[in-house]
């Protein structure tokens, strides 16, 4: 496995899920799912938040498709170096990351078709509507999600989008399951200091993508940069 990918995904996911805790959180706790058993509990918890990142996992394959088209074309560092800008330009756009201002036309009546799905399912406690419950969330409007299909967007490679996808999803994880063991344990104070490291790592993924598509061999970035191809991808950098 390429490690820088496995770091930057997991670090991603694990700081943006601060913002997934804040907008989504309440979907998760409103499954009301009961802690006394513990173990039970916990794998139903699991199976909820396993949905999630199969939403990811199948969104990083298509958008990985679509990058390993781009770079077959020839046009991988132009696509890096789009990617890399599009994701510094994020930071800069006001409420990117404020949900609702993703709901618009008929991405709105998509959603809704969504979360009505989703309030079915909220009346059934089995592991397979809590495992389907996962994967219409991960289908909600989401800033951090939309930054991280981006990134994935930007390796041109279906296993590399993959991975990313896979990583940033699994880093998702930890404070959305605690969150779900006991409820919005971290205030809205000091989440929202948390969370203005998300701009900073945002921005720092986009100047490595718009490095790698300039193929400067800055020392420690480009090679760091060329372990991303994994096993037999392009290595031209």
């Amino acid at each position: 496995m390429a490690i820088t990918i496995i770091i930057l995904a997991f670090g991603f996911g694990l700081v943006t899920s601060l913002h997934c805790v804040g907008m989504c959180g309440p979907i998760a706790l409103s499954i009301g799912l009961s802690a006394e058993n513990k173990l039970r509990f916990a794998i139903k918890n699991l199976t909820y938040q396993l949905g999630r990142v199969s939403t990811y996992v199948i969104l990083g394959i298509i958008l990985g498709l679509l990058g390993s088209g781009v770079t077959f074309a020839g046009f991988q560092n132009s696509l890096s170096i789009c990617i890399g800008v599009l994701m510094i330009l994020t930071v800069f756009i006001p409420k990117f990351y404020d949900n609702n201002a993703l709901q618009m036309g008929f991405l709105a009546q998509q959603m809704l078709h969504v979360k009505m799905q989703l309030a079915k399912l909220f009346r059934k406690q089995d592991y397979s509507s809590l495992y389907l419950t996962g994967i219409l969330n991960g289908l909600l409007p989401c800033g951090s999600v939309y930054a991280a299909l981006t990134a994935a967007l930007g390796f041109g490679s279906i296993r590399n989008s993959l991975l990313f996808m896979l990583f940033f999803g699994l880093g998702t994880i930890p404070l959305m399951f605690f969150t779900m063991l006991l409820g919005n344990f971290i205030s809205v104070e000091n989440r929202q200091r948390i969370l203005k490291i998300l701009p900073v790592i945002t921005v720092v993924l986009g100047v490595i993508f718009i490095l790698r598509g300039l193929d400067l061999n800055i020392p420690y970035i480009s090679p760091a940069l060329e372990a991303l191809q994994i096993n037999g991808e392009d290595h031209s950098h």
